[in-house]
């Protein structure tokens, strides 16, 4: 494995092209906008897109990346099934995958998560206190007691994710409502990070404390192996002496090759 970290950020890019406030705010993108804010020597980073060919996540792509980050709004049921296996099968194996925002009700990471992923919502522009309830954790490095966005959208509980979650950050609202912003969680061999700030119309991936933590979560969810999962049938590793009811008499031995004597 490369010194570098392999990076793909995925957009769905299209509310940067289709709605007037977003353009202004993310010309380039919202994947370029965190690609410029995560820079680093360190990392070795690419964008993708929905109308790339193949999303952008050949197999290519995606047998190459590292870590994948997904940002998805309005348009995950045009996200083809068989790209979603793809990254499905490649985080399993090892890749990590960050989900920001809205990416909570993709494909991909209702795959992952094999629960619903529903939420409240309610956009208003109102201010989001974001909780660290993890110093310790190595996402929440370089992070303080709290830090806060003057406008975003408001996610909130009941978030139906499975329990199995380290929850890193815990966000509060003008409005009332608390949320599970930062989850972490291990999937096969992957690591997996949900983080909710980001709605499109705030300039919320300008921020240096979101900012940190996306790049902290990189480097977490960088991968220590990759392995395919396979189930293969298993030679025993010393002589098996008791007999089996169903294929074998009474006094036949396995050895190692799965040969049978007496």
């Amino acid at each position: 494995m490369s010194k570098q970290i392999n990076v793909t950020i995925w957009n769905e890019f299209r509310h940067e092209k289709s709605n007037e406030i977003v353009k202004k705010l993310y010309p380039q993108g919202m994947h370029k906008a965190i690609a410029d804010g995560i820079s680093a020597d360190d990392l070795n980073i690419r964008l993708a897109s929905l109308d790339d060919p193949e999303h952008g996540l050949t197999e290519e792509v995606v047998n190459s990346t590292d870590v994948l980050l997904w940002w998805g709004h309005c348009h995950h049921g045009d996200v083809k099934d068989e790209i979603v296996k793809r990254v499905h099968k490649r985080v399993l194996e090892g890749m990590g995958l960050i989900v920001l925002h809205s990416g909570h009700f993709s494909k991909i990471f209702k795959a992952v998560m094999g629960t619903n992923c529903s939420l409240k919502w309610r956009e208003v522009g109102e201010k989001m206190r974001l909780w660290n309830i993890e110093p310790s954790h190595p996402i929440a490095q370089g992070i303080g007691e709290y830090f806060e966005l003057k406008n975003e959208e408001m996610y909130g509980e009941r978030f139906d994710i499975p329990q199995d979650g380290k929850i890193i950050f815990i966000s509060w609202f003008e409005g009332g409502e608390v949320f599970r912003s930062g989850v972490a969680f291990e999937r096969g061999h992957g690591k997996v990070f949900y983080f909710s700030p980001g709605h499109e119309t705030y300039p919320t991936y300008y921020d240096k404390n979101v900012l940190k933590v996306i790049g902290n979560a990189v480097r977490w969810a960088k991968p220590l192996i990759y392995q395919e999962h396979t189930a293969p049938n298993a030679k025993p590793l010393e002589a098996i002496r008791t007999p089996n009811p169903h294929t074998v008499s009474a006094g036949i031995v396995q050895d190692v090759d799965g040969n049978t004597k007496k």
